[in-house]
Parts: C-alpha cells; structure tokens; sequence
C-alpha cells in the first residue's frame, strides 16, 4: 500500500495497473455491469480494456470498461493524470487551484478546473444526519463591497444592492458541527427554507441544538431534545459546554481556503467548495492514502460539463430580515 504521492505513482505507472486498481475499488475484483447492475458473469474483451455483460442481449450484453458510470466516464485524460488528481485534490488540505494542478498534471486550466468538479462529486455527504450536541452557526463568504472598483459599486447599488454592509454581495452558508463528529455545510437559500427548516433537515430531534442569540433560531426548543444559545451580542463565547466555537473553526478554514486558495466562488459553486471543506473536516484524522482510497469509493457518481457550465438564476442566499435591516441602518446616515 503506497503512503504518498510518489509511491502512488510507482505503484500504478501504466493504465492498466489503474484500472485494475479501479476494479479492485469499484467491484472488489468482480465486474458487475453498470448497465443492468445485476449480472455478474462478464466476458474479458479487448485485452482488459473492456468487458461484456454475460446476460442476454434481450436483457443487457452492452460492453463496458470500469470508468462506465464514474467521475472519469468520457474522458481523454490518462487514468495515471486521473488518480494523481484525486490524490492531490483530497490530499491538500486547503485545496488546490486548477491553475496550479493543470501546471502538475500537464493540462490545461479549463481541463483542470472540470477535473477538481468532478473529483468534488464524491467528496458529497449525501444524507448526513447530525445528532448529540450539535453546534450551529451561520457565515458570509465573499469579498466586501466597499473594497470594489467605484463601477461595479455604484452598478451594484442601483440593481438593489447594498454599498456596504456584512451581507452585501455575499453567499450565506450555514454549518452544522457534532461536536467531536462531522460537520454539514450548506448554502443558504431563504426562497427554499428557513434556517430552522434546514436545522431539521440535517439534526436529529433528541439532539441539543446550540446557537448564537440570532432571532431566526427561535422555536427551536420545541422542536428538539434542548435549544442551548450564546448571547455573542453581550460579548458571550463560552457558558460552560454552551458555545458555537467548533463550527466557527470550520468557518475559518473554509475561509482561508477559498480567499488564499481559489480567491473567489461564485455563488453558482458554493455548495460545492463547502461540499469540498466539509470532506476534508470530517476525513481529517484518517492518513491521505486512506483518505484517497475512501474517495474511490464515491466515484459511482458523474456531472457532465455541459450541465456544469449551465447558467442557472441564482438567487439572494441572505434572508430579506437581514438586508432590511442593513437598508435601515444605511439611511441612518
């Protein structure tokens, strides 16, 4: 078993030591057909390359290679640029910019940048389920207003915006941390729900539920186990066992990552660097071969560039209380 990066790559120097790597990953040895999923009895065909589903034509027999159905389905890129990807990108503990592994790897910034996307569909927790003591906090990813060029202020200002302020021109991301446990990150979008309809999508209802005095966490003691608050507008940060500073360590290493890393994410993409961040919290005491082997295991999962790139509407992820009162406190002055 390799322990690094260099021992990875004498490990599997050619294509078919990847992919029988990727087979002993994917079907523990055993090729099922992606296709039919249930037949098991394949035919070896083209050297290795590919196989033959043993079932009848009437119900299957199409021939596939183990990439069929994985981040790595249609693409030109070596399985040997592939797997140093995901070592890196999983490896990295802040991350890495597709500038910087397009120069590694030997290809272009825009493959690179496709490459990090798809790697980033396995780091996904689909369906976590947060219980115990469970901290939750909410933050503001996004360069300052005031810090942008005079154009693009005053361009912002009469579209609606706010010239100043916390909340202008940002994403909000809500995390959830158990504490001595994983962490959930998602994007907020007050058009969908609530912070306390999220807060119950992710916790489970026996579990003590801390947060900071924030108006939108009322009601929660009704409807779990105990809803524990730190008063941080009177200067209050730890009552005890009573506070959200766990999650707020979360928050500044997702912070540090995209403003010293990728120095910008749109809001289009934020759920999937929080996706990334949140990956990377919750695997972070297990070794970067084991971490690397345990992302293979996510590979049965695929994005396309075409719905990648797709330009989709994205909408205020702050809460309409919040930019109120942020318009309230402007005309003050």
């Amino acid at each position: 078993m390799f322990k690094n990066l260099h021992e990875l790559l004498l490990s599997m120097p050619t294509e078919k030591a990847c992919r029988d790597y990727l087979i002993t990953q994917r079907w523990d040895g055993c090729p099922v057909c992606p296709y039919c999923g249930f037949s098991d009895k394949t035919y070896v065909i083209e050297s290795g390359k590919r196989f033959k589903c043993g079932a009848s034509q009437d119900v299957c027999g199409k021939k596939y290679s183990v990439t069929v159905g994985t981040i790595f389905e249609s693409s030109r890129i070596p399985l040997t640029k592939w797997l140093s990807a995901v070592y890196v990108v999983t490896a990295h503990k802040k991350g890495i910019s597709s500038h910087q592994l397009g120069r590694d790897l030997g290809v272009t910034q825009r493959t690179a940048w496709f490459m990090i996307h798809r790697i980033r569909e396995m780091m996904k927790n689909v369906g976590v389920q947060l219980e115990g003591i469970v901290e939750v906090d909410e933050t503001y990813v996004g360069g300052k207003m005031k810090n942008k060029h005079k154009k693009v202020r005053e361009q912002y200002k009469k579209e609606g915006g706010y010239e100043s302020g916390h909340a202008g021109n940002k994403t909000g991301v809500m995390g959830l941390l158990q504490r001595h446990g994983e962490v959930k990150a998602v994007v907020i979008d007050s058009q969908k729900q609530t912070l306390k309809e999220m807060v119950n999508q992710y916790v489970t209802r026996p579990s003590i539920v801390m947060t900071d005095s924030l108006m939108a966490y009322r009601g929660l003691d009704k409807m779990f186990g105990a809803h524990e608050i730190i008063r941080h507008d009177k200067d209050e940060f730890v009552n005890g066992d009573i506070h959200t500073n766990s999650v707020e360590g979360f928050f500044s290493t997702l912070k540090r990552g995209i403003y010293g890393i990728y120095h910008q994410a749109s809001p289009k993409h934020m759920q999937r660097y929080c996706d990334e961040f949140a990956y990377r919290y919750n695997t972070r005491k297990i070794k970067d071969a084991d971490r690397f082997a345990l992302s293979l295991k996510n590979m049965e999962r695929r994005i396309d560039y075409k719905t990648l790139t797709k330009k989709v509407e994205v909408l205020p992820s702050v809460p309409k209380w919040v930019l109120d009162k942020e318009a309230k406190r402007i005309n003050k002055f």
